[in-house]
Protein backbone atom coordinates (compact mmCIF):
# COMPACT_ATOMS: atom_id res chain seq x y z
CA UNK A 1 0.00 0.00 0.00
CA UNK A 2 1.46 3.36 -1.01
CA UNK A 3 1.77 6.15 1.53
CA UNK A 4 -1.01 8.76 1.23
CA UNK A 5 1.40 11.43 0.03
CA UNK A 6 3.13 9.16 -2.45
CA UNK A 7 2.13 7.77 -5.80
CA UNK A 8 -1.42 7.80 -7.13
CA UNK A 9 -4.14 5.20 -6.61
CA UNK A 10 -4.10 4.34 -10.30
CA UNK A 11 -0.49 3.11 -10.00
CA UNK A 12 -1.76 0.18 -7.94
CA UNK A 13 -3.54 -1.04 -11.06
CA UNK A 14 -0.24 -1.45 -12.92
CA UNK A 15 0.97 -5.05 -12.82
CA UNK A 16 4.05 -5.04 -10.51
CA UNK A 17 5.58 -7.89 -12.50
CA UNK A 18 5.24 -5.91 -15.74
CA UNK A 19 6.76 -2.82 -14.11
CA UNK A 20 9.71 -4.93 -12.95
CA UNK A 21 10.12 -6.27 -16.48
CA UNK A 22 10.05 -2.72 -17.82
CA UNK A 23 12.80 -1.65 -15.41
CA UNK A 24 14.94 -4.60 -16.56
CA UNK A 25 14.25 -3.67 -20.20
CA UNK A 26 15.31 -0.08 -19.53
CA UNK A 27 18.58 -1.26 -18.04
CA UNK A 28 19.16 -3.45 -21.08
CA UNK A 29 18.48 -0.50 -23.41
CA UNK A 30 21.55 1.30 -22.09
CA UNK A 31 23.82 -1.15 -23.86
CA UNK A 32 22.02 -0.85 -27.20
CA UNK A 33 23.00 1.34 -30.19
CA UNK A 34 21.55 4.85 -30.30
CA UNK A 35 18.76 4.20 -32.83
CA UNK A 36 17.66 1.07 -31.04
CA UNK A 37 17.65 2.95 -27.73
CA UNK A 38 15.59 5.76 -29.27
CA UNK A 39 13.06 3.27 -30.62
CA UNK A 40 12.81 1.59 -27.22
CA UNK A 41 12.24 4.87 -25.40
CA UNK A 42 9.63 6.01 -27.92
CA UNK A 43 7.64 2.85 -27.19
CA UNK A 44 7.71 3.75 -23.49
CA UNK A 45 6.81 7.43 -23.89
CA UNK A 46 3.78 8.91 -22.21
CA UNK A 47 3.98 11.89 -19.82
CA UNK A 48 5.67 14.03 -22.46
CA UNK A 49 2.71 13.43 -24.76
CA UNK A 50 0.41 15.24 -22.33
CA UNK A 51 2.79 18.19 -22.25
CA UNK A 52 2.94 18.26 -26.03
CA UNK A 53 -0.85 18.12 -26.32
CA UNK A 54 -1.32 20.92 -23.79
CA UNK A 55 1.18 23.31 -25.36
CA UNK A 56 0.06 22.64 -28.96
CA UNK A 57 -3.19 24.55 -28.76
CA UNK A 58 -4.78 27.79 -29.90
CA UNK A 59 -1.99 29.92 -28.44
CA UNK A 60 0.75 28.04 -30.30
CA UNK A 61 -1.29 28.16 -33.50
CA UNK A 62 -1.79 31.93 -33.26
CA UNK A 63 1.84 32.62 -32.33
CA UNK A 64 3.20 30.47 -35.17
CA UNK A 65 0.85 31.92 -37.77
CA UNK A 66 1.78 35.48 -36.79
CA UNK A 67 5.52 34.68 -36.62
CA UNK A 68 5.59 33.18 -40.11
CA UNK A 69 3.30 35.77 -41.67
CA UNK A 70 5.17 38.68 -40.10
CA UNK A 71 8.82 37.63 -40.24
CA UNK A 72 9.04 34.67 -42.61
CA UNK A 73 11.68 32.16 -41.56
CA UNK A 74 13.51 34.55 -39.22
CA UNK A 75 11.90 33.41 -35.95
CA UNK A 76 12.17 29.65 -36.47
CA UNK A 77 14.80 29.54 -33.71
CA UNK A 78 12.57 31.06 -31.03
CA UNK A 79 10.26 28.12 -30.30
CA UNK A 80 13.06 25.50 -30.05
CA UNK A 81 15.05 27.69 -27.65
CA UNK A 82 11.94 28.47 -25.59
CA UNK A 83 10.89 24.84 -25.36
CA UNK A 84 14.44 23.64 -24.58
CA UNK A 85 14.47 25.86 -21.50
CA UNK A 86 11.02 24.58 -20.54
CA UNK A 87 12.07 20.96 -21.02
CA UNK A 88 15.09 21.48 -18.75
CA UNK A 89 12.89 22.94 -16.02
CA UNK A 90 10.46 20.02 -16.29
CA UNK A 91 13.42 17.62 -16.19
CA UNK A 92 14.45 19.17 -12.86
CA UNK A 93 10.92 18.73 -11.53
CA UNK A 94 10.90 15.16 -12.86
CA UNK A 95 14.14 14.42 -11.00
CA UNK A 96 12.51 15.53 -7.75
CA UNK A 97 9.36 13.46 -8.24
CA UNK A 98 11.04 10.31 -9.56
CA UNK A 99 13.61 10.37 -6.74
CA UNK A 100 11.08 10.64 -3.93
CA UNK A 101 7.87 9.22 -5.45
CA UNK A 102 6.07 11.95 -3.51
CA UNK A 103 3.23 14.04 -4.86
CA UNK A 104 4.73 17.48 -5.54
CA UNK A 105 1.86 19.48 -4.05
CA UNK A 106 2.57 17.93 -0.66
CA UNK A 107 6.35 18.17 -0.97
CA UNK A 108 6.25 21.83 -2.06
CA UNK A 109 3.92 22.62 0.87
CA UNK A 110 6.37 21.06 3.31
CA UNK A 111 9.75 21.92 1.80
CA UNK A 112 8.94 25.46 0.55
CA UNK A 113 5.63 26.88 1.81
CA UNK A 114 1.98 25.88 1.77
CA UNK A 115 1.01 29.23 0.20
CA UNK A 116 3.32 28.58 -2.77
CA UNK A 117 1.77 25.17 -3.32
CA UNK A 118 -1.76 26.57 -3.10
CA UNK A 119 -1.05 29.41 -5.56
CA UNK A 120 0.66 26.94 -7.91
CA UNK A 121 -2.49 24.80 -7.93
CA UNK A 122 -4.77 27.86 -8.19
CA UNK A 123 -2.80 29.18 -11.16
CA UNK A 124 -3.09 25.77 -12.80
CA UNK A 125 -6.88 25.67 -12.49
CA UNK A 126 -7.35 29.30 -13.54
CA UNK A 127 -5.12 28.84 -16.59
CA UNK A 128 -6.85 25.62 -17.63
CA UNK A 129 -10.33 27.15 -17.36
CA UNK A 130 -9.63 30.51 -18.99
CA UNK A 131 -7.50 29.19 -21.85
CA UNK A 132 -10.12 26.50 -22.48
CA UNK A 133 -12.33 29.12 -24.16
CA UNK A 134 -9.98 29.93 -27.08
CA UNK A 135 -9.40 26.22 -27.74
CA UNK A 136 -13.10 25.73 -28.41
CA UNK A 137 -13.23 29.05 -30.27
CA UNK A 138 -10.49 28.01 -32.69
CA UNK A 139 -12.10 24.59 -33.24
CA UNK A 140 -15.46 26.25 -33.92
CA UNK A 141 -13.88 28.73 -36.33
CA UNK A 142 -12.25 25.87 -38.25
CA UNK A 143 -15.53 23.93 -38.31
CA UNK A 144 -17.43 26.97 -39.60
CA UNK A 145 -14.83 27.36 -42.34
CA UNK A 146 -15.34 23.72 -43.34
CA UNK A 147 -19.10 24.32 -43.37
CA UNK A 148 -18.63 27.38 -45.58
CA UNK A 149 -16.68 25.24 -48.03
CA UNK A 150 -19.70 22.94 -48.16
CA UNK A 151 -21.95 25.87 -49.07
CA UNK A 152 -23.44 26.49 -45.62
CA UNK A 153 -24.02 30.14 -44.68
CA UNK A 154 -22.66 30.49 -41.16
CA UNK A 155 -22.65 34.28 -40.72
CA UNK A 156 -24.89 37.19 -41.56
CA UNK A 157 -23.59 40.26 -43.36
CA UNK A 158 -23.27 41.92 -39.96
CA UNK A 159 -20.87 39.22 -38.77
CA UNK A 160 -23.16 37.45 -36.31
CA UNK A 161 -23.72 33.71 -36.50
CA UNK A 162 -26.67 32.32 -38.41
CA UNK A 163 -28.70 29.42 -37.04
CA UNK A 164 -26.58 27.07 -39.15
CA UNK A 165 -23.39 28.70 -37.93
CA UNK A 166 -24.49 28.29 -34.34
CA UNK A 167 -25.42 24.65 -34.95
CA UNK A 168 -22.01 23.93 -36.49
CA UNK A 169 -20.24 25.66 -33.60
CA UNK A 170 -22.21 23.86 -30.90
CA UNK A 171 -21.91 20.56 -32.77
CA UNK A 172 -18.11 20.62 -32.96
CA UNK A 173 -17.94 21.75 -29.32
CA UNK A 174 -20.11 18.88 -28.10
CA UNK A 175 -18.25 16.37 -30.28
CA UNK A 176 -14.86 17.42 -28.89
CA UNK A 177 -16.13 17.50 -25.31
CA UNK A 178 -17.70 14.03 -25.64
CA UNK A 179 -14.56 12.53 -27.16
CA UNK A 180 -12.39 14.05 -24.44
CA UNK A 181 -14.70 12.94 -21.64
CA UNK A 182 -14.33 9.37 -22.91
CA UNK A 183 -10.54 9.49 -23.17
CA UNK A 184 -9.78 11.49 -20.01
CA UNK A 185 -12.14 9.46 -17.84
CA UNK A 186 -10.42 6.27 -18.95
CA UNK A 187 -7.08 7.86 -18.05
CA UNK A 188 -8.10 8.11 -14.41
CA UNK A 189 -9.53 4.62 -13.98
CA UNK A 190 -7.27 1.85 -15.30
CA UNK A 191 -3.73 1.22 -16.50
CA UNK A 192 -5.12 0.32 -19.92
CA UNK A 193 -7.08 3.58 -19.87
CA UNK A 194 -3.81 5.49 -19.53
CA UNK A 195 -2.39 3.60 -22.50
CA UNK A 196 -5.57 4.29 -24.50
CA UNK A 197 -5.31 8.00 -23.75
CA UNK A 198 -1.65 8.09 -24.71
CA UNK A 199 -2.41 6.45 -28.06
CA UNK A 200 -5.21 8.97 -28.54
CA UNK A 201 -2.68 11.78 -28.07
CA UNK A 202 -0.16 10.08 -30.38
CA UNK A 203 -2.84 9.95 -33.06
CA UNK A 204 -3.77 13.61 -32.64
CA UNK A 205 -0.15 14.79 -32.71
CA UNK A 206 0.56 12.63 -35.77
CA UNK A 207 -2.49 14.12 -37.52
CA UNK A 208 -1.32 17.65 -36.74
CA UNK A 209 2.21 16.97 -38.01
CA UNK A 210 0.89 15.23 -41.13
CA UNK A 211 -1.57 18.04 -41.90
CA UNK A 212 0.95 20.86 -41.68
CA UNK A 213 3.68 18.70 -43.24
CA UNK A 214 1.56 18.23 -46.38
CA UNK A 215 1.11 21.98 -46.59
CA UNK A 216 4.86 22.64 -46.34
CA UNK A 217 5.68 19.99 -48.95
CA UNK A 218 3.11 21.56 -51.27
CA UNK A 219 4.39 25.10 -50.76
CA UNK A 220 8.06 24.16 -50.84
CA UNK A 221 10.95 25.03 -48.55
CA UNK A 222 13.61 27.70 -49.03
CA UNK A 223 16.45 25.69 -47.53
CA UNK A 224 18.89 28.56 -47.15
CA UNK A 225 16.31 30.63 -45.30
CA UNK A 226 15.41 27.56 -43.23
CA UNK A 227 18.97 27.08 -41.97
CA UNK A 228 19.37 30.79 -41.25
CA UNK A 229 16.01 30.81 -39.45
CA UNK A 230 17.10 28.06 -37.06
CA UNK A 231 20.76 28.95 -36.52
CA UNK A 232 21.29 32.67 -37.23
CA UNK A 233 19.25 33.70 -34.16
CA UNK A 234 17.97 36.81 -35.88
CA UNK A 235 15.79 39.33 -34.09
CA UNK A 236 13.80 41.39 -36.63
CA UNK A 237 14.19 45.16 -36.54
CA UNK A 238 10.45 45.75 -36.74
CA UNK A 239 8.95 47.70 -33.80
CA UNK A 240 7.96 45.36 -30.99
CA UNK A 241 9.86 42.36 -32.37
CA UNK A 242 12.22 42.13 -29.38
CA UNK A 243 9.26 42.13 -27.03
CA UNK A 244 7.59 39.36 -29.03
CA UNK A 245 10.74 37.21 -28.94
CA UNK A 246 11.39 37.66 -25.21
CA UNK A 247 7.74 37.07 -24.38
CA UNK A 248 7.67 33.86 -26.42
CA UNK A 249 10.87 32.50 -24.89
CA UNK A 250 9.80 33.30 -21.35
CA UNK A 251 6.32 31.82 -21.54
CA UNK A 252 6.65 28.67 -23.67
CA UNK A 253 5.66 26.47 -20.72
CA UNK A 254 2.40 27.28 -18.97
CA UNK A 255 1.86 27.06 -15.23
CA UNK A 256 -0.65 24.21 -15.72
CA UNK A 257 1.96 22.19 -17.63
CA UNK A 258 4.25 22.30 -14.61
CA UNK A 259 1.52 20.77 -12.44
CA UNK A 260 0.44 18.16 -14.98
CA UNK A 261 3.90 16.74 -15.69
CA UNK A 262 4.83 15.30 -12.27
CA UNK A 263 1.38 13.78 -11.76
CA UNK A 264 1.48 12.13 -15.18
CA UNK A 265 4.82 10.56 -14.13
CA UNK A 266 3.27 9.18 -10.97
CA UNK A 267 0.20 7.97 -12.87
CA UNK A 268 2.49 5.85 -15.05
CA UNK A 269 4.00 4.23 -11.98
CA UNK A 270 7.46 5.59 -12.86
CA UNK A 271 10.22 5.79 -10.25
CA UNK A 272 13.99 6.17 -9.90
CA UNK A 273 14.71 3.60 -12.62
CA UNK A 274 12.74 5.71 -15.14
CA UNK A 275 14.80 8.91 -14.88
CA UNK A 276 16.58 8.43 -18.19
CA UNK A 277 13.33 7.30 -19.83
CA UNK A 278 11.70 10.49 -18.56
CA UNK A 279 14.42 12.64 -20.15
CA UNK A 280 14.06 10.82 -23.47
CA UNK A 281 10.30 11.19 -23.18
CA UNK A 282 10.56 14.96 -22.78
CA UNK A 283 12.81 15.16 -25.81
CA UNK A 284 10.94 12.80 -28.14
CA UNK A 285 7.33 13.29 -27.00
CA UNK A 286 7.32 16.97 -26.02
CA UNK A 287 10.21 18.92 -27.53
CA UNK A 288 10.29 17.25 -30.96
CA UNK A 289 6.52 17.37 -31.75
CA UNK A 290 6.28 20.97 -30.53
CA UNK A 291 9.20 22.14 -32.64
CA UNK A 292 7.96 20.19 -35.68
CA UNK A 293 4.41 21.55 -35.55
CA UNK A 294 5.28 25.18 -34.81
CA UNK A 295 8.05 25.16 -37.43
CA UNK A 296 5.77 23.67 -40.08
CA UNK A 297 3.11 26.33 -39.44
CA UNK A 298 5.72 29.11 -39.55
CA UNK A 299 7.17 27.78 -42.81
CA UNK A 300 3.72 27.44 -44.38
CA UNK A 301 2.86 31.02 -43.45
CA UNK A 302 6.27 32.27 -44.62
CA UNK A 303 5.75 30.57 -48.00
CA UNK A 304 2.21 31.76 -48.61
CA UNK A 305 1.58 35.01 -46.72
CA UNK A 306 4.86 36.71 -45.86
CA UNK A 307 6.53 38.72 -48.61
CA UNK A 308 10.27 39.22 -47.94
CA UNK A 309 10.36 42.14 -50.41
CA UNK A 310 8.20 44.23 -48.06
CA UNK A 311 9.27 45.88 -44.78
CA UNK A 312 8.67 43.64 -41.79
CA UNK A 313 5.81 44.39 -39.41
CA UNK A 314 3.90 42.37 -36.84
CA UNK A 315 0.63 41.11 -38.35
CA UNK A 316 -1.34 41.04 -35.10
CA UNK A 317 -4.72 40.96 -36.84
CA UNK A 318 -4.10 37.67 -38.65
CA UNK A 319 -6.24 34.87 -37.25
CA UNK A 320 -5.15 31.19 -37.23
CA UNK A 321 -8.13 29.90 -39.20
CA UNK A 322 -7.94 32.81 -41.63
CA UNK A 323 -4.47 31.57 -42.58
CA UNK A 324 -6.01 28.44 -44.11
CA UNK A 325 -7.47 30.48 -46.96
CA UNK A 326 -4.02 31.71 -47.90
CA UNK A 327 -3.26 28.17 -49.12
CA UNK A 328 -5.82 28.38 -51.90
CA UNK A 329 -3.18 29.53 -54.34
CA UNK A 330 -0.95 26.50 -53.87
CA UNK A 331 -3.24 23.62 -52.93
CA UNK A 332 -6.61 24.59 -54.34
CA UNK A 333 -9.51 26.17 -52.51
CA UNK A 334 -10.68 22.84 -51.05
CA UNK A 335 -7.65 20.83 -50.00
CA UNK A 336 -5.53 23.63 -48.56
CA UNK A 337 -8.24 24.87 -46.23
CA UNK A 338 -9.44 21.36 -45.37
CA UNK A 339 -6.00 20.20 -44.25
CA UNK A 340 -5.20 23.31 -42.24
CA UNK A 341 -8.63 23.37 -40.57
CA UNK A 342 -8.35 19.69 -39.56
CA UNK A 343 -4.89 20.36 -38.18
CA UNK A 344 -6.20 23.21 -36.03
CA UNK A 345 -9.12 21.09 -34.75
CA UNK A 346 -6.71 18.29 -33.79
CA UNK A 347 -4.47 20.77 -31.94
CA UNK A 348 -7.33 22.14 -29.87
CA UNK A 349 -8.70 18.66 -29.13
CA UNK A 350 -5.39 17.60 -27.57
CA UNK A 351 -5.06 20.80 -25.53
CA UNK A 352 -8.63 20.51 -24.22
CA UNK A 353 -8.04 16.94 -23.05
CA UNK A 354 -4.83 17.88 -21.24
CA UNK A 355 -6.60 20.76 -19.46
CA UNK A 356 -9.25 18.31 -18.26
CA UNK A 357 -6.70 15.77 -16.98
CA UNK A 358 -4.72 18.33 -15.00
CA UNK A 359 -7.86 19.71 -13.34
CA UNK A 360 -8.80 16.18 -12.32
CA UNK A 361 -5.51 15.92 -10.38
CA UNK A 362 -5.27 19.49 -9.14
CA UNK A 363 -8.60 20.01 -7.39
CA UNK A 364 -8.15 16.85 -5.30
CA UNK A 365 -4.67 17.92 -4.24
CA UNK A 366 -5.61 21.54 -3.64
CA UNK A 367 -8.36 20.71 -1.15
CA UNK A 368 -6.74 17.62 0.37
CA UNK A 369 -9.41 15.28 -0.93
CA UNK A 370 -8.79 11.56 -1.11
CA UNK A 371 -8.23 10.62 -4.72
CA UNK A 372 -11.07 8.51 -6.17
CA UNK A 373 -12.07 7.76 -9.74
CA UNK A 374 -15.41 9.52 -9.22
CA UNK A 375 -13.76 12.69 -7.92
CA UNK A 376 -11.15 12.68 -10.66
CA UNK A 377 -13.86 12.38 -13.33
CA UNK A 378 -15.96 15.10 -11.73
CA UNK A 379 -13.07 17.55 -11.53
CA UNK A 380 -12.01 16.93 -15.13
CA UNK A 381 -15.22 18.77 -16.02
CA UNK A 382 -14.17 21.97 -14.19
CA UNK A 383 -12.84 23.63 -17.38
CA UNK A 384 -15.73 22.33 -19.51
CA UNK A 385 -17.43 25.72 -19.23
CA UNK A 386 -14.93 26.72 -21.92
CA UNK A 387 -17.26 25.09 -24.46
CA UNK A 388 -19.07 28.44 -24.44
CA UNK A 389 -16.08 29.70 -26.41
CA UNK A 390 -17.57 28.18 -29.59
CA UNK A 391 -19.89 31.18 -29.85
CA UNK A 392 -18.71 33.80 -27.38
CA UNK A 393 -15.63 35.27 -25.74
CA UNK A 394 -14.81 35.49 -22.05
CA UNK A 395 -15.58 38.76 -20.25
CA UNK A 396 -12.63 41.11 -20.72
CA UNK A 397 -11.65 41.04 -17.05
CA UNK A 398 -11.27 37.24 -16.89
CA UNK A 399 -8.20 36.86 -19.15
CA UNK A 400 -6.65 39.87 -17.43
CA UNK A 401 -7.13 38.36 -13.98
CA UNK A 402 -5.91 34.97 -15.23
CA UNK A 403 -2.79 36.53 -16.72
CA UNK A 404 -2.03 38.36 -13.49
CA UNK A 405 -2.20 35.12 -11.46
CA UNK A 406 -0.64 32.65 -13.89
CA UNK A 407 2.18 34.79 -15.25
CA UNK A 408 3.18 35.89 -11.77
CA UNK A 409 3.25 32.30 -10.54
CA UNK A 410 5.34 30.87 -13.39
CA UNK A 411 8.71 32.39 -12.34
CA UNK A 412 7.90 31.60 -8.70
CA UNK A 413 7.19 27.97 -9.64
CA UNK A 414 10.46 27.84 -11.58
CA UNK A 415 12.40 29.13 -8.57
CA UNK A 416 10.64 26.52 -6.41
CA UNK A 417 11.67 23.68 -8.72
CA UNK A 418 15.24 24.99 -8.83
CA UNK A 419 15.47 25.10 -5.04
CA UNK A 420 13.97 21.64 -4.57
CA UNK A 421 16.19 20.09 -7.25
CA UNK A 422 19.23 21.42 -5.37
CA UNK A 423 18.05 20.62 -1.83
CA UNK A 424 20.44 17.92 -0.68
CA UNK A 425 18.58 17.46 2.62
CA UNK A 426 15.56 16.33 0.57
CA UNK A 427 17.06 14.58 -2.46
CA UNK A 428 20.43 13.48 -1.18
CA UNK A 429 22.88 12.48 -3.93
CA UNK A 430 20.15 12.96 -6.57
CA UNK A 431 20.96 16.70 -6.65
CA UNK A 432 23.92 15.73 -8.84
CA UNK A 433 27.56 16.84 -8.70
CA UNK A 434 30.44 18.22 -10.73
CA UNK A 435 30.35 20.19 -13.96
CA UNK A 436 27.13 18.58 -15.22
CA UNK A 437 25.25 19.91 -12.22
CA UNK A 438 26.81 23.35 -12.71
CA UNK A 439 25.85 23.50 -16.40
CA UNK A 440 22.33 22.25 -15.73
CA UNK A 441 21.84 24.81 -12.95
CA UNK A 442 23.09 27.56 -15.27
CA UNK A 443 20.43 26.57 -17.81
CA UNK A 444 17.77 26.56 -15.09
CA UNK A 445 18.83 30.02 -13.93
CA UNK A 446 18.61 31.26 -17.53
CA UNK A 447 15.11 29.77 -17.75
CA UNK A 448 14.12 31.54 -14.53
CA UNK A 449 15.49 34.88 -15.77
CA UNK A 450 13.74 34.64 -19.13
CA UNK A 451 10.50 33.43 -17.53
CA UNK A 452 10.60 36.49 -15.29
CA UNK A 453 11.25 38.82 -18.24
CA UNK A 454 8.59 37.11 -20.36
CA UNK A 455 6.06 37.29 -17.53
CA UNK A 456 6.81 40.99 -16.99
CA UNK A 457 6.33 41.73 -20.70
CA UNK A 458 3.04 39.86 -20.87
CA UNK A 459 1.75 41.35 -17.61
CA UNK A 460 2.60 44.81 -18.94
CA UNK A 461 0.69 44.26 -22.19
CA UNK A 462 -2.06 41.94 -20.96
CA UNK A 463 -2.79 43.37 -17.53
CA UNK A 464 -1.34 46.81 -16.76
CA UNK A 465 -2.05 48.37 -20.17
CA UNK A 466 -5.58 46.97 -20.31
CA UNK A 467 -6.42 48.12 -16.78
CA UNK A 468 -5.06 51.55 -17.71
CA UNK A 469 -7.36 51.68 -20.73
CA UNK A 470 -10.37 50.69 -18.62
CA UNK A 471 -9.59 53.49 -16.19
CA UNK A 472 -9.57 55.99 -19.05
CA UNK A 473 -5.83 56.38 -19.23
CA UNK A 474 -4.95 57.92 -22.61
CA UNK A 475 -3.11 55.75 -25.07
CA UNK A 476 0.45 56.73 -26.08
CA UNK A 477 0.53 59.25 -28.90
CA UNK A 478 0.95 57.67 -32.29
CA UNK A 479 4.24 58.18 -34.04
CA UNK A 480 4.38 60.13 -37.27
CA UNK A 481 3.34 57.86 -40.12
CA UNK A 482 5.91 56.86 -42.67
CA UNK A 483 5.29 56.10 -46.31
CA UNK A 484 2.27 53.94 -46.95
CA UNK A 485 3.20 50.30 -46.79
CA UNK A 486 1.21 47.48 -48.38
CA UNK A 487 0.00 44.67 -46.19
CA UNK A 488 2.74 42.08 -45.70
CA UNK A 489 0.40 39.28 -46.59
CA UNK A 490 0.68 37.62 -49.92
CA UNK A 491 -2.73 36.61 -51.15
CA UNK A 492 -4.51 38.75 -48.53
CA UNK A 493 -6.23 42.09 -49.13
CA UNK A 494 -4.01 45.11 -49.56
CA UNK A 495 -4.79 48.72 -48.62
CA UNK A 496 -7.10 50.72 -50.83
CA UNK A 497 -5.75 51.26 -54.28
CA UNK A 498 -3.33 48.31 -54.05
CA UNK A 499 -5.66 45.32 -54.28
CA UNK A 500 -4.47 44.55 -57.79
CA UNK A 501 -0.82 44.26 -56.78
CA UNK A 502 0.78 41.38 -58.62
CA UNK A 503 3.21 39.03 -56.92
CA UNK A 504 6.93 39.11 -57.35
CA UNK A 505 8.67 36.35 -59.39
CA UNK A 506 8.57 33.02 -57.58
CA UNK A 507 5.75 34.27 -55.37
CA UNK A 508 3.55 31.36 -54.31
CA UNK A 509 0.44 33.20 -53.18
CA UNK A 510 -2.21 34.95 -55.24
CA UNK A 511 -3.32 38.58 -55.29
CA UNK A 512 -6.57 39.44 -53.60
CA UNK A 513 -8.41 39.86 -56.91
CA UNK A 514 -7.81 36.19 -57.76
CA UNK A 515 -9.74 34.81 -54.80
CA UNK A 516 -12.98 33.25 -56.16
CA UNK A 517 -14.71 33.59 -52.81
CA UNK A 518 -13.43 37.07 -52.10
CA UNK A 519 -10.26 38.03 -50.25
CA UNK A 520 -9.71 36.33 -46.90
CA UNK A 521 -10.95 38.34 -43.97
CA UNK A 522 -13.85 39.88 -45.92
CA UNK A 523 -16.41 37.12 -46.41
CA UNK A 524 -14.69 34.41 -44.38
CA UNK A 525 -16.69 32.90 -41.49
CA UNK A 526 -14.23 34.24 -38.93
CA UNK A 527 -14.30 37.86 -40.17
CA UNK A 528 -14.40 40.32 -37.31
CA UNK A 529 -13.71 37.65 -34.72
CA UNK A 530 -11.30 37.35 -31.85
CA UNK A 531 -7.76 36.62 -33.14
CA UNK A 532 -7.41 33.47 -31.06
CA UNK A 533 -10.84 32.21 -30.12
CA UNK A 534 -12.57 32.93 -33.39
CA UNK A 535 -15.61 34.27 -31.51
CA UNK A 536 -17.22 37.62 -32.18
CA UNK A 537 -15.49 40.35 -30.17
CA UNK A 538 -17.27 42.39 -27.57
CA UNK A 539 -17.48 46.16 -27.64
CA UNK A 540 -14.76 46.27 -24.98
CA UNK A 541 -12.38 44.10 -27.01
CA UNK A 542 -12.87 46.25 -30.10
CA UNK A 543 -11.95 49.38 -28.19
CA UNK A 544 -9.04 47.82 -26.29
Amino acid sequence: MTEPAKGLPMTAKWDPEKLAQEVAALEDLESRPFLERAKGYVRRSGPGLLQSAMTLGAGSAAASVIAGASFGYDLLWVQPVAMLLGVCMLAALGNVVLTTGERPYRSVSREIHVAIAFLWALGTIVASVIWHFPQYGLAAGAARDLATMAGVVVETEGGSLTAHGLMVSIGIGLAILSLNIFTTWNYGSHAWGIKLYEWFLRGLIALVILSFGIVVVSTGVRWGDLLRGFFAFRVPEAPGAVTVVLGAIGAAVGINMTFLYPYSLLAKGWGKAHKKAARWDLGLSMFLPFVLVTSLVIIAMANTINDPSLPQAIQKDLKPVEAAQALTGVMGSFWGRLIFDLGFIAMTCGAISAHMVVCGFTVCEMFGLEYTVARYRTFTLVPAIGILGVATTTPMWLPVAASAICLTMLPIAYITFFVMNNKRSYLGAAVGHGWKRAVFNAILLAAIALATIGAAIKIKGGVIDKVGQWMGKPKPAATAPGPERPQARRGLPSPAGMSDRRPRPGYRGRPATDWPEGPPGTAAPWAGTDPISGAAPTAESRSA
